[in-house]
């Protein structure tokens, strides 16, 4: 059924918001000029998506979380994702932080890890010159709604030469439909610096029972010579849209490791783009989902190189069940001049049911003649002869069909090298096949 979609903000009413928070003027005006666009330009199109049949404007409206003193204090969806003895946190419940927390050490080495909304009113000097910069505003409707409404956020800040060995840990979550729930993330690794980022986007079992919309963008600045690892798993409500755009800029030398969990029970679209643009650098992306019922999801993820010797890895594995479709885009893009460039991805989908259906799409864009580019794509359903050896064991079809599915997905689960992403995906895959 096709939704009327209309503009859920207009100029007056973003700056309006804005300036009750009390932001700076620069925010306030970029608020406004985005809003103006939203109602300018058209919704993304992901390939072989539609969308703009989605509700996509059940935006909400921001509502001030209330702040709390400690983890314990917050609900068990939260509790359980936070790893024991974590000294570094930021939680944002609905619209806004209710939590922060930076180790004296870290703080000592000039490390800022807070909400990206206190960051533009105490750092506006770090954060001005690379807001909306990996991702522009005047992409597309989504992105120019996101830089009018966006709130909440994470600001890591990790200068240069400083390796920042314990993992930042974010939690986003939302129990409301009608609250606004839009963070945006933003890190800056200053040169020849590390920094461990990991987050879980959540929605607590049990309290949405109306549509709404996460609407999130992330922003990685990787300077020469730097490490980003970034871990992200997201578990959201069947009756939400979950729409991320995550951007990195890596320059000489960097490397950024990105690791995505898309677990979400509703629509999705999940973009990921690594820009190489220094020589030297590399990226590596780890993508895996898991799609049931009636969900609709498009997961793409990009590399484009621009230096030269540049890296890039892509890996995607999607299963789905049910009525579930996937839409899986890898895209290897290496420019004029990127010599010496490699850029590999691989797509793989498998699928449980008939009525499933999962397509895998690896593209490959080359202006360069001296590099090297490979691509491998499958997508097929369980192999029956595989399920009935297994029951002839004594084991369950279903049980037999999950340890099919860890198979599948062990490769990429089992590489992932940050720890505590890599045992909150384990925990989760195995909530979500048993449900």
């Amino acid at each position: 059924m096709s939704t009327q979609l209309t503009t859920p903000t207009d100029r007056q009413s973003a700056e309006a918001l804005a300036r009750s928070k009390g932001e700076p003027q620069w925010l306030v005006d970029l608020r406004g000029e985005a809003a103006e666009l939203a109602g300018t330009l058209e919704w993304p199109k992901p390939e072989k998506m539609r969308i703009d049949r989605w509700n996509l404007t059940a935006v909400g409206a921001y509502e001030q979380g209330k702040a709390v003193g400690s983890v314990t204090e917050l609900p068990e969806v939260v509790r359980e994702l936070v790893a024991e003895g974590t000294e570094n946190i930021v939680v944002q419940h609905n619209s806004s932080a209710v939590l922060k927390q930076l180790s004296a050490e870290l703080a000592a080495k000039g490390v800022i890890f807070t909400d990206l909304e206190t960051a533009c009113k105490e750092h506006a000097d770090l954060v001005k010159p690379y807001l909306f910069q990996a991702v522009s505003a005047g992409e597309n409707k989504l992105t120019a709604m996101h830089a009018a409404l966006w709130n909440g956020g994470v600001f890591v800040y990790v200068p240069k030469n400083v390796e920042v060995e314990l993992p930042l840990q974010a939690v986003l979550f939302n129990n409301k439909a009608d609250a606004a729930f839009a963070p945006h993330i933003l890190i800056v690794a200053e040169s020849n610096s590390s920094v461990t980022y990991v987050d879980y986007v959540v929605s607590e079992p049990g309290s949405i029972d109306a549509p709404f919309v996460h609407h999130s963008v992330v922003e990685v600045f990787v300077k020469p010579g730097a490490h980003v690892r970034f871990g992200s798993i997201h578990h959201m409500a069947e009756n939400g849209v979950d729409m991320t755009l995550r951007r990195s800029v890596i320059e000489n030398d960097g490397q950024m490791e990105w690791v995505v969990g898309d677990l979400n029970d509703g629509y999705t679209v999940s973009d990921t783009v690594s820009l190489l643009k220094g020589n030297g650098s590399n990226s590596d992306a780890k993508v895996i989902s898991i799609g049931g019922n009636e969900m609709k999801m498009s997961l793409t993820t990009q590399a484009t190189h621009f230096g030269r010797s540049s890296e890039s890895n892509m890996v995607t594995r999607a299963v789905m069940r049910d009525n579930a479709t996937a839409i899986i885009n890898g895209i290897t893009k290496i420019e004029k001049g990127a010599t010496k460039a490699n850029g590999v991805q691989t797509e793989k989908v498998l699928m449980l049911s008939p009525k499933a259906r999962g397509d895998a799409n690896p593209i490959l864009l080359i202006d360069e003649d001296d590099v090297k580019a490979g691509h491998a794509a499958s997508v097929g359903q369980v192999n029956p002869e595989q399920v009935y050896y297994l029951m002839s064991r004594g084991i369950s079809k279903q049980d037999a069909e999950r340890l099919i599915i860890y198979g599948f997905l062990a490769p990429v689960v089992s590489e992932i090298p940050i720890d505590a992403v890599r045992e909150q995906l384990q925990r989760l895959l195995e909530r979500k096949l048993e449900g």
